[in-house]
């Protein structure tokens, strides 16, 4: 059987849920109707605009831009902070009307996730007529609209539902690629940066078609594995499975990212960040009495595109130090030297005891481990803060959001 994946996003998420949330508090302006963004306070990363309403489009204003500058563009401009409870509640609202169409959900972020279809006719009927129930009952129930992209996988509903928005469903089956998929920009393709098209476009790529027909040799050789996983996408080609989240008492995986106030370039930053966090993450997995035998990292870029690589472990780890080298080898393995603006440590494949397969040429992490159970220890006494390492005692600062996930 063919399978048939959904590609589920809320349509600008941020300020239809702000919206929808004053609207519940009695406010009678829909500020989805007037210019309006998601900014916030200046000082923070939250001073650029996270989310705007279609009219502000109008104006020439853009994601991602200072508050500022969409100010000078429409002086009118209605501005509101960021609530992230609000987004989170209408994220799980929205999921939990997902889970009623399959029990195969796959959150790929707060607003936006993977259904798996397939098998599902027999109950809901033909793909496209089970995407309009479900977009008409989230209209129905949540009061936001959103866009489902419809495929046999996950790649090419998401670009499907990348077609024309808002609040549509959309098609973009293997036979459709040449007619809905090769005309566009190169840039429109998923995974391909706003720093990866001129170098694209100096080798002659200029569309999604031609770099699907350009020879794969030479694209590895000029991009190498990057250039291997555009090519397939340009193609439609993705074997990624779906991976079902869990509702269970214990997690599946553990994790912090920081969006952070100014975007980093070099990696003296990165590294000071990535031990901040591998030091928060590996404090849960030791309060939980967990060991993670997988470590990813995640990467935003400055124009908004997230990427990540793992690596399995043969032992079981929940020390900082074991946690940051894994960390740091996942981050060189993957970062395309692009500004970045949010960083991110998961720590997956839990178990609950240590699994050990140690040669001599393995490190072991016996003494850090017994170091960070005396920080533990000193630090639940007299407070997160009581202990610092020497490396963050004279660092300036990097302002920063953090947000915990687990799984």
């Amino acid at each position: 059987m063919e399978r048939t994946i959904f590609h589920i996003d809320a349509n600008n998420a941020f300020l239809s849920w702000t919206a929808v949330s004053r609207l519940q508090q009695g406010e009678e302006l829909d500020i989805r109707t007037v210019p309006a963004i998601i900014g916030g306070d200046s000082q923070t990363r939250h001073g650029i605009v996270l989310a705007k309403s279609t009219p502000a489009k109008k104006y020439g204003i853009v994601t991602g831009e200072p508050t500022v500058s969409a100010f000078r563009k429409c002086p009118s401009l209605l501005s509101f902070p960021p609530d992230y409870s609000v987004y989170r509640q209408n994220s799980d609202a929205m999921f939990a009307i997902l889970s009623r169409f399959s029990d195969r959900i796959e959150p790929f972020s707060i607003d936006e996730g993977f259904l798996e279809y397939t098998g599902m006719e027999y109950l809901f009927g033909p793909p496209l007529e089970a995407a309009e129930k479900i977009k008409q009952t989230i209209w129905r129930e949540l009061g936001f609209t959103v866009n489902i992209g419809i495929s046999s996988n996950k790649f090419l509903a998401k670009m499907a539902g990348e077609l024309e928005k808002p609040n549509k469903v959309i098609t973009l089956f293997p036979k459709e690629i040449p007619q809905k998929m090769w005309p566009l920009p190169v840039g429109d393709l998923f995974m391909v940066g706003k720093r990866t098209v001129p170098h694209l476009q100096s080798m002659g790529i200029y569309t999604i078609g031609q770099l699907a027909a350009y020879p794969l040799d030479l694209l590895e050789k000029e991009l190498k594995s990057y250039g291997k996983m555009l090519h397939a996408y340009a193609n439609g080609l993705d074997n990624t499975p779906l991976n079902p989240m869990r509702r269970s008492e214990s997690p599946k995986t553990i994790g912090n990212s920081v969006t952070l106030a100014t975007d980093i370039t070099d990696r003296e930053s990165v590294q000071k960040v990535l031990l901040s966090l591998a030091e928060r993450v590996s404090a849960r997995l030791r309060e939980q009495a967990f060991f993670a035998t997988e470590i990813a990292v995640s990467i935003r870029s400055s124009d908004f595109h997230t990427y990540s690589h793992q690596i399995q472990l043969s032992q079981g780890i929940n020390c900082t130090n074991a946690v940051y080298e894994a960390a740091l080898q996942c981050f060189d393995l993957c970062w395309k030297k692009e500004p970045i603006r949010l960083l991110g440590i998961r720590a997956g494949k839990l178990a609950d005891h240590a699994y050990q397969q140690l040669s001599l040429l393995e490190k072991s992490w016996d003494k850090e481990s017994k170091a960070d159970a005396a920080l533990d220890q000193i630090r639940k006494k007299y407070g997160k803060n009581s202990v610092q390492r020497t490396s963050f005692l004279n660092a300036k600062p990097l302002p920063m959001k953090e947000e915990k996930t687990s799984k």
